[in-house]
């Protein structure tokens, strides 16, 4: 298993290390920066009396109405074009500062320490933020590679089981968009919640190696990388829905099992492969999310539609879902914007919903 490897980007390429006991051992780097952190590792980083501007680890942290004022915090802390900024935390704190390294005086380099799950095995790497405006989510951004990025795989011990859930979930997604082997070697790592930290290495690597095959031959989303965005469109509408009740990765594993019964309905039966597989394993991991049955059902799928065509992805004329199909592979289509395909979409929502009550 790599402890190290290399993303080559077109802005910059980037070391991405698998370090137990980075926080730790690199705090004299993180003294010598500026730090962002989730305020929930507010008690860690005074022990290791490392400074940090802390901010929650929620939605309305990463949306365009906050940045100003992180901005400002950041200027009165004496930042300047030479400062190197350092993100401790989860895909919040991970899209809010690497939107505001891309913007604060034209751009500084920046470092994230990844403190999710999913973070490790996802966000961490690809340089792109997500921020929210008003009811519109992930709607602006940028790109704006890290210098590196450092995965310690003890912090997984800070973690409740909904949030490795929710990393397993994307891991898979990941692994299957990848191909059949990647997902069946996802697949003999035995990914579960309740193991120790260190058991969760050679997944976060294999997870990453295989997206940083879509990263390298696409990293400005125009055409491989857009597979990976399966159960996304599901799943961002129904994190809005929820009120952010669903974390993110909770809320595409959902998207992932809405995006299959989308394409049994436009096949006219069960996509083939290891789709089915697949889903089994997205089913078993939500599972152990114990809220998740009660918050379905208090979603409206008229409403989740609604925010469905929100999704910044679609075309004026059509939506674009990533689906699979018949042979299994994962696929962007396109669907008319009619009544017809409204009606396919709130089915396999509300179908969704009744399999996982």
């Amino acid at each position: 298993m790599p402890g190290l490897f290399e993303i080559c980007a077109e802005g910059g390429s980037y070391t991405v290390a698998i370090e137990a006991g980075a926080l730790s051992a690199r705090a004299p780097e993180l003294r010598a920066g500026l730090v962002i952190a989730d305020d929930y590792f507010a008690p860690a980083l005074r022990a290791l009396e490392i400074p940090a501007l802390l901010l929650p680890g929620t939605e309305t942290t990463k949306s365009l109405d906050e940045i100003g004022g992180v901005i400002v915090r950041m200027r009165q802390l004496g930042a300047t074009r030479g400062t190197h900024l350092w993100a401790v935390g989860g895909g919040a704190i991970q899209d809010a500062s690497c939107f505001i390294a891309s913007i604060y005086m034209r751009g500084i380099h920046w470092t994230y320490l990844p403190t999710t799950l999913l973070g490790m095995v996802d966000s961490c790497i690809g340089g792109k933020s997500s921020i929210n405006v008003g009811a519109y989510k992930n709607i602006v951004g940028t790109y704006h590679v890290p210098r590196s990025v450092l995965i310690d795989p003890a912090l997984i011990a800070t973690l409740p089981v909904e949030q490795l859930v929710a990393g397993l979930v994307e891991a898979a997604k990941i692994c299957f968009c990848r191909g059949p082997d990647v997902f069946a070697a996802y697949l003999s790592h035995d990914p579960a919640p309740g193991r120790p930290p260190a058991a969760f290495e050679p997944l976060i690597a294999l997870s990453l190696g295989a997206k940083k095959w879509f990263i390298e031959i696409d990293e400005f989303d125009r055409a491989e990388r857009l597979l990976l965005n399966l159960g996304h469109t599901f799943g961002h509408a129904l994190e809005g829905a929820s009120s952010y009740r669903l974390s993110h990765g909770v809320a595409v594993g959902v998207g992932v099992l809405c995006a299959e019964a989308l394409s049994t309905t436009l096949l006219g039966g069960a996509p083939g492969g290891a789709v089915a597989d697949f889903g089994q394993h997205i089913r078993g991991l939500l599972a152990q999310v114990p809220d998740l049955p009660a918050i379905l059902r208090d979603i409206d799928a008229p409403a989740t539609l609604d925010r469905i065509k929100a999704d910044k992805k679609h075309e004026t004329a059509h939506y674009r879902f990533v689906t699979f199909d018949a042979g299994g592979a994962v696929q962007l289509i396109r669907l008319p914007k009619s009544e017809d395909t409204d009606a396919a979409v709130i089915a396999a929502l509300r179908k969704t919903r009744e399999s996982l009550s």
